[in-house]
């Protein structure tokens, strides 16, 4: 008869969420905060998962926290021992059937501009679910694909990962735009090296946008006057509105977020062809929700843009 080694257990699945959600606020009161409990309460889970382990997880340096060799590495395994819960609950609304619980989803800057009609249209048929959206560039929804923290992604320029299965499912045109009264606002097939004169803004590293704009650039041989970087597409709205330079934005930017002030330019070898995609894990479970809505987007056709703004 097999007989089974006796471990012992370090720590519970709580004080591994404690830990966790500490190391990414990288403070005791933010994380507090976040779950909803007393910063005693945190500490004291924290010191006694330290007691199980035998060894500091983190100290102090300034106003930070710092993580020792030993609080790295169970946060690392805190992470897979809470994926597999949450897989478990996954599988287990799988099983049940039932269309209900939390549908996640981080989506890329821009694309924050059409996804909220999106969900509204699938949440009025499925007003059970909790849908939580989060919004970062490009990077760091990358980077939440890493950590596998949401059901579906959405980019214009997915990352190159096998273990992702994409979804093609709207279309997205970058185009050039510069004030109303800009002297090419009125000007037919103004060549790129013209365009490329005027003070250009432009979305700051890791943004899908500046991305695409990047690899555009490379394609045709051709560099930007750069004058300016802006973390924010509504602020390259109004940089451009109050005359300081021109930019390249999605069609989605301007017909959801406001285009007046603005002219979208009619540049040779403009607009930039881009797609969205939504994307998930493909090793990561679906549960019935995440399932409706990955059928719901696949039948997805063109959202019905702004019919007062200028087409290039």
């Amino acid at each position: 008869m097999a007989r089974h080694r006796a471990h012992t257990r370090i720590g519970t699945a709580r004080q591994m969420e404690i830990l966790l959600t500490v190391y990414e606020e990288r403070s005791i009161s933010a994380a507090a905060r976040s779950l909803h409990l007393t910063q005693p309460s945190v500490s004291m889970q924290l010191a006694k998962l330290a007691d199980a382990v035998g060894l500091p997880l983190y100290y102090a340096m300034g106003k930070q926290l710092r993580f020792t060799e030993a609080g790295l590495a169970l946060v690392e395994s805190a992470r897979e021992i809470l994926k597999c819960y949450e897989y478990l609950d996954l599988k287990l609304a799988s099983l049940r059937g039932v269309e209900a619980g939390t549908l996640q989803l981080a989506v890329v800057t821009t694309a924050k501009y059409f996804i909220p009609h999106l969900i509204g249209d699938y949440y009025e048929k499925h007003a059970n679910l909790d849908i939580r959206f989060k919004v970062g560039n490009r990077q760091q929804i990358i980077d939440r694909t890493e950590r596998d923290e949401d059901d579906f992604y959405v980019f214009s320029h997915p990352p190159e990962n096998p273990d992702l299965e994409l979804v093609e499912f709207l279309p997205n045109r970058l185009l050039a735009i510069a004030p109303a009264n800009h002297p090419l606002a009125d000007q037919k097939n103004i060549p790129l090296t013209e365009f490329a004169r005027s003070p250009f803004l432009r979305r700051e590293e890791g943004s899908g946008t500046r991305h695409a704009i990047e690899r555009f650039l490379a394609r045709e041989k051709a560099t930007l006057n750069v004058r300016m970087t802006i973390e924010s597409n509504e602020a390259i709205k109004h940089a451009v509105m109050s005359g300081l330079g021109v930019s390249i934005l999605s069609e989605h930017t301007l017909s959801f977020g406001g285009s007046a002030g603005l002219a979208v330019l009619d540049v040779q070898r403009l607009p930039i062809i881009t797609h969205w995609y939504l994307a998930r894990r493909k090793s990561r479970p679906l549960s019935p929700a995440a399932q409706g809505f990955l059928e719901y987007a696949r039948n997805l056709g063109n959202l019905p843009l702004d019919p007062d703004f200028p087409k290039a």
